[in-house]
């Protein structure tokens, strides 16, 4: 500061002392000649400030900034180098300085993983050479003068060579990392995150904290899209606050992104099951841009895990996976089949081309699937409610492997085979009937209250399926209640609520006439049970026989013509993704109620939504209900 002010100063001083003699040569000059003399003491006057600025008995000449080092023959070598003798042979015979022998060290490095792999294979006496300790001292003893960049990979070499923590070589050069860690560039903080993460030992946990509090301080100076996608990557040891810097920061750099990139960033937040929208819209977008050549099929089963594990949409992305996918099908492995399958079947997403493509990979390669990828597979499909267009082939294939595996599985597993096998109308009685015994339930009790009602749930319906697809079969048993139904009371959604208080108008109010929440000894739950006659005029049914309660309703027959109706509310969740089809579990209660005696009246939520009025509401379920026994009629 009191430079400056010396130097304006000085400045000033000269000026005032010019201004009037230079003002009277002015008016003596003729006027072609003012202006040149005026300009030529312009100029002059940061050369005269510049001298008053470094007069002095001893004036030294500096010395320049020193640049980017002369290229040597070393460099040269080598950047030529193929094996990891050459670089040994190039020190031997040139030799160099600290952060010569620094890069030297880097690169034979990098040349021993590049042909051994990995330094547990090394020959004991490789670390031990005495030109790779020659250039370990000729850095060692003068760290001081390695630059920054040089340094922080020879520390990552030195992790990489598994050295003892009490190396001295590696204590040195962590020490001097620790030393300038605030002079390090973020990119540089970066690798050590990178490289350091997830080491025991003290020392490097302590570094690697130091570069965590040195970004969190400095994260607005990133400005590479590597180093984000870098440290979104190593979320896990990373503060919330930092987290949440980087993710704004990502979606600053997103259009700098390669697919690699994404993929490493978005398989980071989903393993911290970070479901940062705003962040996966932007991915996803960007991730659209990239050329077929940057889909390759790893990007595409890890995007497909991603976007299960988060159960985010992206109708467009999932279209553009599918469709790359689609042609490389055949000579993809059954493992990637059943992970991509199983990852659409959690997002509720069924391209049916590729649905098609994967079961005729399973007829095509049956014989090098494990029972546990087959099993995932007829889970998804029975998720999605999915038959495939050969589905004679494929079952053909099926049946055979389940036959000898099915009863080896554990109990729970074996459930969900049988209960998949159900909804896509697979189960034959020999799968059903071990399912339907005591001891299998009681295997089934083993487990947290909230899987056993689960799954007693999935037995109700596996002897539903018995005894209503199969009752000419031998031991099927009379009823199909294997274990009690459940009475939780669950409440009912919006939708559910608006719809009984219409059935309840429908009805005249009339309590006999109507049953609202029916829990059936088949596993379902109607939302509304009415009974009418050859008029369609509601009747009262508390006297009637009722099959499907538990406690069996009353003792009188139902009257000549009269029909029961089951009211099905099918909400947004009921249904595939982007599709008015019903997932496969509510086909089935659909199919289980009409055999059971059941004309079924559904109700979607997006028909039910747009009526504003009771009596819209009132006049909408009368007309679903004249259709449905209109279609009951004429089959």
């Amino acid at each position: 500061m009191a430079s400056r002010l010396f130097s304006r100063y000085a400045r000033l001083l000269f000026r005032s002392s010019t201004q009037t003699p230079a003002a009277a040569t002015a008016a003596r000059l003729p006027p072609s000649l003012v202006g040149r003399a005026e300009v030529q003491r312009a100029q002059g006057w940061p050369w005269v400030t510049n001298r008053l600025m470094h007069e002095g008995p001893t004036i030294a000449k500096e010395k320049p900034y020193p640049g980017m080092p002369v290229r040597t023959q070393l460099n040269e070598l080598m950047e030529k180098a193929s094996v990891p003798e050459d670089i040994l042979l190039a020190w031997t015979k040139f030799g160099g300085n600290a952060n010569q022998a620094a890069s030297a060290f880097v690169n034979w490095t990098r040349l021993v993983q590049k042909t051994k792999e990995n330094f547990t294979q090394l020959h004991p006496g490789l670390l031990s050479d005495a030109r790779v300790q020659n250039m370990m001292n000729t850095f060692s003893c003068q760290v001081s003068l390695v630059w920054n960049g040089s340094l922080v990979s020879v520390l990552r070499s030195f992790w990489c060579m598994g050295l003892p923590p009490t190396d001295a070589v590696l204590s040195s050069v962590r020490t001097e990392v620790l030393w300038r860690i605030r002079r390090l560039a973020c990119k540089q903080l970066g690798y050590i995150v990178d490289w350091g993460a997830g080491r025991k030992e003290q020392q490097d946990e302590e570094l690697v904290n130091m570069a965590l509090k040195q970004l969190e301080l400095r994260w607005t100076e990133i400005s590479d899209a590597k180093t984000v996608s870098t440290l979104i990557s190593k979320g896990k040891y990373m503060s919330p606050s930092l987290m949440d810097r980087l993710e704004d920061k990502a979606l600053e750099l997103a259009e700098g992104f390669s697919a690699e990139d994404i993929r490493k960033i978005c398989l980071s937040l989903a393993a911290q099951s970070r479901r940062s929208v705003p962040q996966l819209r932007a991915l996803s977008y960007h991730l659209l841009q990239k050329p077929s050549s940057e889909f390759t099929t790893p990007l595409i089963m890890d995007m497909a895990f991603i976007y299960g594990k988060l159960n985010f949409h992206h109708t467009q992305v999932f279209q553009r996976m599918a469709s790359e996918l689609l042609p490389r099908v055949p000579s993809i492995s059954p493992a990637d089949v059943t992970r991509c399958a199983k990852s659409l079947g959690f997002l509720k997403w069924l391209h049916i081309p590729l649905f098609d493509a994967f079961a005729e990979h399973y007829t095509t390669n049956h014989n090098k699937y494990s029972t546990a990828q087959l099993c995932n597979l007829l889970m998804t499909f029975a998720r999605l409610g999915f038959l495939p267009r050969k589905q004679e082939e494929f079952f053909n294939e099926v049946h055979p492997m389940l036959k000898k595996c099915l009863s080896s599985l554990e109990p729970f597993l074996q459930t969900d085979v049988v209960w998949s096998l159900c909804v896509l109308q697979q189960a034959n009685p020999h799968y059903l009937i071990p399912l339907t015994q005591q001891n299998h339930v009681i295997k089934l009790s083993e487990s947290s209250l909230a899987q056993v009602e689960s799954y007693k749930l999935k037995l109700l319906h596996i002897a539903a399926t018995l005894h209503l697809e199969h009752p000419g079969c031998s031991n099927t048993p009379s009823s199909p209640s294997i274990v009690p139904v459940s009475t939780r009371s669950v409440p009912p959604s919006p939708m559910q609520s608006s719809l009984r208080n219409t059935l309840q108008s429908l009805v005249g109010g009339r309590t006999e006439a109507l049953r609202t929440g029916v829990d059936t000894v088949y596993g379902w739950t109607m939302d509304g049970e009415i009974v009418v006659d050859c008029d369609n005029k509601p009747v009262d049914m508390s006297m009637l026989k009722a099959a499907h309660l538990p406690n069996g309703g009353g003792d009188q027959a139902l009257p000549v013509g009269a029909r029961r109706l089951a009211f099905l509310s099918w909400e947004f969740p009921n249904f595939s993704s982007k599709s008015k089809d019903l997932l496969g579990r509510f086909v089935m209660m659909k199919r289980h109620l009409q055999l059971a005696g059941f004309i079924t009246v559904e109700v979607p939520y997006y028909e039910w939504l747009e009526l504003k009025s009771e009596w819209q509401k009132l006049a909408y379920l009368k007309d679903k209900m004249g259709k449905a026994v209109a279609e009951d009629m004429a089959k």
